[in-house]
């Protein structure tokens, strides 16, 4: 059975330069690498940027083949305008695959230092984003019997801290499974990346600590006081512990698992890169769920100390 499972995970799909993969995110980090990497090996790659500095330095660095448009994936006209160019460019081939890998972070924090508007932030690009996407793609992607690639993450499996991100990456499990089961129907892969931690734009430290000042700042008096004055210090002190101490910085991981899910004849339903991801998050979202409550318990006293 071993071998078997191996055996197909080798076999690889054919005639590579005639499918069509369109990218989310592409200005930087995972979204990025993966538009380069694809292109090299002979896809028909369209990349959605939100900036126009992002498409350019792109297509700079990229062969004929690869295309950019601007898309902002929490708006609905601009998924539209994009699915209209993406139609025109596969014409009657249909889309191969949808790479939804833009995403975001900020804020992240305690649950109580955000505003409602803090979640709907995050919601908007991880989790709607998401959404729009696959459903407005989605007769492209059934003419072409392809895949539809969702970026989630291992705090998709255990919730580690407060705001938006991990209640967004929960969601993309959740959505993606149920569409898998919905489409399996008509020959479509729906296959999920669970990234571990990684050096991108999204654990960028100064980012992350410029946020948890501003959520601090805007507490009432009376909270401020009930955390203390050095409460904020410990938290980003903790948090760069552990951001420098996991942070992996060989994003070709990922990218590897994005290709595979695309070029696979059988691909996987998740994806886990990251040394992290394998020996603490995936087995840990196993365990009772006292085990995460007691770690993240000593993580809690740890900042208080």
């Amino acid at each position: 059975l071993l071998l078997s499972v191996l055996f197909q995970g080798k076999c690889l799909i054919e005639d590579i330069s005639n499918k069509y993969v369109f990218v989310t995110g592409c200005d930087s980090g995972f979204g990025n690498l993966l538009c380069k990497k694809l292109d090299r090996r002979g896809f028909r790659v369209l990349a959605g940027c939100l900036t126009e500095k992002g498409a350019d330095d792109l297509k700079r660095a990229a062969g004929p083949y690869l295309k950019t448009i601007l898309l902002d994936v929490t708006n609905q006209d601009s998924i539209q305008k994009a699915m209209e160019w993406t139609k025109t460019e596969v014409d009657d081939k249909g889309l191969w695959g949808i790479v939804n890998n833009a995403g975001c972070s900020l804020p992240m924090g305690p649950s109580e230092w955000m505003r409602v508007e803090d979640f709907h932030r995050t919601l908007k690009v991880n989790m709607n984003g998401v959404i729009a996407m696959t459903m407005t793609f989605l007769p492209l992607i059934k003419k072409a019997r392809g895949r539809i690639v969702n970026v989630a993450s291992v705090l998709g499996r255990v919730a580690a801290n407060g705001g938006g991100y991990c209640i967004s990456k929960f969601a993309v499990e959740s959505f993606s499974d149920c569409l898998r089961r919905d489409i399996n129907y008509f020959g479509i892969n729906v296959c999920i990346i669970e990234p571990g931690f990684f050096k991108t734009a999204v654990t960028s430290l100064e980012p992350l600590e410029k946020e948890l000042h501003r959520l601090w700042n805007q507490l009432s008096p009376e909270v401020q006081a009930s955390y203390g004055d050095k409460y904020l210090d410990k938290y980003i002190k903790v948090q760069r512990l552990i951001m420098n101490g996991i942070c992996d910085t060989d994003l070709t991981k990922v990218t590897s698992c994005m290709e595979h899910a695309l070029t696979a004849a059988h691909p996987r339903t998740r994806y886990s890169p990251g040394w992290d991801a394998k020996l603490l998050w995936i087995p840990l979202s196993y365990m009772p769920s006292c085990s995460s409550a007691i770690l993240f318990h000593f993580d809690a006293v740890q900042r208080l100390t």
